[in-house]
């Protein structure tokens, strides 16, 4: 059976619909964007219980927003990574260090709108660790992968076909960036190219960020090439 992807708006963010034997979600958007992706799913003639599954790629309150309102709509799990559940459980807004003279000057701009960002608390239902977690069980051919370096749980889904859905661990939206490339802000820039390498290495084709349209990994592997 194929994979369809759709890539739905939920506030700033391009969060992905991935269907194939089952019905997965990454990301979850800006707060109060739930019913949103509630209009998409009807359109594709998919329930809301067929979605059984919302992988958060990171934190972050673009990220995160809308998941327990998804998961009240849906029913769905929410699965995150271990070292960042609590910023969704406790409604907590951290942001990520600025590693670029852009990145300094916008996220200077983003912290003064920071105190009016509210996002709805929500139990997480499936904590990652470290090890890949397979997504055979929900009829997804792929897996999830740790890949630190924007947070120091931010996560990629790669499915077998070669398409990785990576969250901020690439951009390519203004007023982030204007052509795609690595993220702006990261807690760790070598933990960043470090991932980049292992997603590469797996079969990694083409780009799905959270942030601009998708891309050719080649990208990615011409900007690791010339720091070697």
């Amino acid at each position: 059976m194929g994979v369809k992807i759709s890539s739905i708006s939920l506030g700033f963010d391009q969060c992905y619909l991935v269907r194939s034997g089952g019905v997965i979600l990454v990301d979850a958007g800006a707060p109060g964007k739930g019913k949103n992706l509630l209009r998409v799913m009807e359109k594709a003639g998919i329930s809301p219980q067929e979605l059984r599954l919302v992988i958060i790629t990171h934190g972050h309150w673009d990220h995160i927003g809308s998941a327990g309102q998804i998961k009240a709509l849906t029913g769905a799990a929410i699965a995150m990574h271990e070292r960042e559940v609590h910023w969704l459980e406790n409604s907590l807004t951290p942001l990520s260090p600025r590693v670029t003279a852009w990145g300094r000057a916008f996220g200077s701009v983003l912290k003064l709108f920071m105190p009016f960002v509210k996002i709805e608390a929500a139990v997480v239902d499936i904590r990652f660790d470290d090890e890949d977690f397979p997504l055979s069980p929900y009829g997804i051919p792929g897996k999830v992968i740790h890949t630190p370096g924007h947070s120091s749980g931010s996560v990629s889904v790669l499915l077998d076909s070669g398409e990785v859905f990576v969250g901020d661990l690439a951009m390519n939206r203004f007023p982030l960036r204007l052509t795609p490339g690595l993220p702006i802000f990261a807690q760790s820039e070598e933990a960043v190219r470090k991932s980049w390498r292992r997603l590469l290495d797996e079969g990694a084709r083409t780009i799905y960020p959270a942030h601009g349209k998708p891309f050719s990994a080649d990208v990615i592997r011409r900007i690791l090439g010339e720091e070697l």
